[in-house]
């Protein structure tokens, strides 16, 4: 079956209809943001005084760029942590032993519904009761992000899995391997392939995630690039309008880096 058979093209009509209904958004749009932009106006947020500091070099250097590194330091460490989380309790969740899949399905539905902000909360504050000491702030927001977005991530790996032909496991049997090799030889390595999409979609959604240790004390860029210049200078529409621009380019960045991915397995 193609997709000619599941989708039928607009005729005249639904040509008109579409771009009226288009022209009719667009016409939205175009008024909320110029009520948007005219409300500022009034409150004098397009106000030179408030803009400059953002083009000043100590302020990059002292909020800014601290705030993005400490961002991408605790996103990259939990892509890592939370892909290997994932490839590992995805492999478990599939296993035919029944006391390695019963525990690792709890696991990842035991995180997968606990919020993200409590996961944080609790690592950075509950660390003491059970460790005898304070964790970092880092430590909390990679434990979070990791535990997190790992369940989501194991649950799109055991997708990605069992979407596959029956007979890529039945061929790679006939060959003699045996079960760990087919998972680790021919299973996983087309599944993350096939759902690479979908896993890059979720790493963005654990950049933003990042932002979320804020809770904790932690120099990420919303706390720094916002609280940071906004208290010095008080222009937190500014500010937050630049910080909201800075998470809008990486997250474009990833997403064109899933369409890219996804374009070259498809041909």
């Amino acid at each position: 079956m193609t997709y000619a058979n599941l989708y039928e093209p607009p005729g005249p009509r639904g040509i008109r209809r579409n771009r009226t209904l288009a022209a009719g958004v667009a016409i939205v749009l175009l008024a909320v943001a110029y009520f948007v932009f005219v409300r500022f106006d009034e409150k004098d947020q397009w106000a030179a005084d408030k803009w400059a500091p953002l083009l000043r070099g100590d302020v990059w250097a002292t909020f800014i760029l601290p705030g993005l590194a400490g961002t991408l330091a605790a996103a990259v460490t939990g892509v890592v942590l939370a892909g290997l989380f994932g490839i590992v309790f995805a492999t478990a969740r599939m296993s035919d032993h029944r006391w390695i899949r019963v525990p690792a399905a709890a696991v990842v539905e035991f995180f997968r519904s606990v919020p993200l902000l409590l996961l944080i909360f609790f690592a950075f504050f509950g660390s003491f009761a059970l460790l005898g000491t304070n964790i970092s702030a880092f430590s909390a927001v990679v434990f979070g992000l990791t535990l997190y977005n790992g369940s989501v991530i194991a649950e799109i790996i055991r997708a990605g899995v069992q979407s596959l032909p029956r007979g890529q496991r039945e061929a790679a049997y006939a060959m003699g391997m045996r079960k760990g090799q087919v998972m680790r030889l021919v299973l996983l390595p087309q599944a993350l392939r096939a759902m690479m999409p979908a896993l890059v979609s979720q790493f963005v959604v654990l950049l933003k995630d990042s932002a979320l240790g804020l809770i904790v004390g932690y120099d990420e860029l919303v706390d720094r690039g916002l609280n940071g210049i906004a208290a010095n200078f008080s222009n937190v529409i500014p500010a937050a309008i630049l910080i909201a621009a800075i998470f809008i380019l990486i997250n474009l960045s990833l997403d064109r880096l899933a369409h890219r991915l996804s374009a070259t397995r498809r041909s």
